[in-house]
């Protein structure tokens, strides 16, 4: 049976993850901005805390570990790279290891750009992705510490997964994405239709948080910077890949 997935609200627009294996009891935490959501979520369900996935040294990404630890002794596992800004390390992992978590295979990626030694959690087994700030519904993070070539290698990586592929992101920025996303291709079909879809689930209070990865193949311009009819639209036909990527997220800051 799959994990089962619980995505989480905190603060005011991040997102943190429990999974859960109902066969060996195992719950673990991607991410930890805020405690008290979590603790709710984890008595709500009678889950015990076991392990807690680190993806990057961003503050509302950590700052919930201590009040963590304190109340369920999960270990705590994120990168050997950014380990000496993270909190302390019970496991450390890079890039291209395998773990089992919560009795599945967890697979270690290189998502860099956002920041260097950004990691992600892919568990195929379950077909969840745990991206972070990296690949984000209908975006991407900002390039605070990498480059544009280092975050577009890391999104090619991310976009080579199946299409059926759960993309639990970060942060809900979708609905601010999407509109970016209309200015750089205006006539997707599937863009307008997904833009209506987050229109109403915002409107209903609910996340537009996980998605899939085809979806967002069809619809993301930062997955979709290859196509030769959004570097024309950019004004940059024959462009490189990358160059083109870096364009579309040089128009999002500004935007």
């Amino acid at each position: 049976m799959p994990l089962t997935l619980l995505t989480i609200p905190c603060l005011r627009d991040n997102y943190a993850y429990l999974i859960h294996n109902d066969a060996t009891g195992e719950t673990a935490l991607i991410d930890a901005p805020e405690p008290a959501p979590v603790l709710a979520a984890l008595a709500e369900n009678s889950w015990m805390l076991s392990a807690i996935l680190i993806t990057h040294h961003h503050s509302d990404h950590i700052d919930a570990v201590p009040a963590l630890i304190a109340a369920t002794s999960a270990r705590i596992i994120g990168a050997t790279a950014d380990a000496h800004r993270l909190p302390p390390l019970d496991q450390s992992i890079a890039p291209g290891d395998v773990l089992t978590i919560c009795g599945e295979p967890a697979h270690i990626i290189d998502v860099s750009g956002h920041t260097i030694g950004h990691i992600a959690f892919h568990f195929p087994q379950s077909n969840l992705l745990f991206t972070a700030d990296s690949l984000m519904a209908m975006g991407c993070g900002r390039l605070f510490e990498g480059t544009p070539a280092m975050m577009w290698e890391s999104l090619q990586r991310l976009s080579a997964l199946p299409d059926h592929t759960i993309v639990c992101s970060g942060h809900e920025y979708t609905a601010a994405n999407a509109k970016f996303a209309l200015t750089i291709e205006p006539d997707n079909s599937a863009l307008i239709s997904r833009i209506t879809e987050i229109t109403t689930a915002r409107a209903n209070r609910q996340p537009t948080v996980p998605s899939l990865l085809g979806l967002e193949r069809a619809t993301n311009p930062f997955l979709r910077a290859y196509l030769p009819s959004v570097k024309l639209g950019l004004n940059m036909p024959g462009a490189a890949d990358v160059q083109a990527f870096a364009e579309i997220r040089a128009l999002k800051d500004r935007f």
